[in-house]
Order: C-alpha cells, then structure tokens, then sequence
C-alpha cells in the first residue's frame, strides 16, 4: 500500500506510562468493530473491575496496512515491551482479538550454530493474539516482569482458538 506523502507512520509523542496499553489500529474496514474493540479496552478491568483502564489509541489513516514488523520499527520507546494490533484479524474476528507484538526480540541470525543451535532452531516467539479483556493485564504482567512474553504467547497457543483470555 502506497502512503501519500504527507502521511508518516511515526507514534505520537504521548506521555506513557509502563502500565499503559498501546493499541494501533492497522485496519479501516470495519469502524463498527473498531468502536466495539475501543469500547472493551476502556472498561475497567483486574478482578471485580477494580482498575481503571489505560490506553492510548492511535487511530491514524497513516497506520492503515502496517504490517508487524513496520510497527515495531516504529515503535522505539525502551519502556515499550508489548503493543497490540487492531487489524484485519481483530476486525473479523468474533473474539476481537487483538495482535500482541513483542518489541523486544532478539537476531539470531549470526549466533554460531555449534553453541546456540537451541536458540537458533527454537527462537522466542514475537506475537499472539489476545482478547481486548486481557490486554490490560497481559501489560502489567509484562511491565512488572511477572511473566515473560514467551510464558504469554504459549498460554495462547494452547487455548483452542490460539487466543489469550483474562489471566
């Protein structure tokens, strides 16, 4: 897809908390499921609802089509360890659910085999999918380092439909 150029795919400066959740919206299809997503992600969550949410959209005609890895090119801040995806998937998708994409991942691609053959042959995983419900504690989790992105995305795959529900 060809941006015109006055469009650029940059993250707004926006003050960011570790626990807030960042959500880009990658699909323009459907603004119905876009505003049934926002609406999730703005209830209060954690058990009895007794958090607040936080999260910043960014809900930019600029970020139509972006793929995984033009997002996480973009998205540089050194606090950032996860953001979600609002694409085509979550627009179709009865669950809603959104991409969670690990910004911290590592090239594997030049370690020597001989010594790192596990890690080449089994590298972490960088995305799953989780409903708009967990994303908020998939985030303090990961901010505070109580579970790893990999300990995440496995409990992911192994629900049937291969998407994380509220932990």
């Amino acid at each position: 897809m060809m941006l015109p150029e006055n469009l650029e795919r940059v993250l707004p400066a926006i003050g960011r908390d570790v626990f807030d959740v960042l959500v880009i919206r990658t699909d323009f299809s459907d603004d119905e499921s876009w505003s049934a997503v926002v609406e999730e992600l703005r209830r209060p969550w954690g058990p009895g609802a007794e958090f607040p949410a936080s999260v910043q959209l960014v809900d930019a005609p600029a970020w139509a089509g972006a793929t995984a890895d033009e997002v996480l090119a973009a998205a540089v801040d050194e606090d950032l360890s996860v953001v979600f995806l609002a694409d085509r998937e979550t627009m179709q998708s009865p669950t809603r659910a959104l991409l969670a994409l690990s910004t911290v991942w590592e090239d594997n691609s030049e370690l020597d085999p001989v010594y790192y053959q596990e890690l080449i042959e089994s590298p972490e995983p960088r995305e799953f999918r989780v409903v708009p419900a967990a994303v908020h504690g998939v985030q303090v989790e990961l901010a505070l380092g109580n579970v790893g992105f990999a300990e995440c995305a496995g409990a992911a795959s192994e629900e049937p439909d291969q998407v994380l529900r509220p932990i």
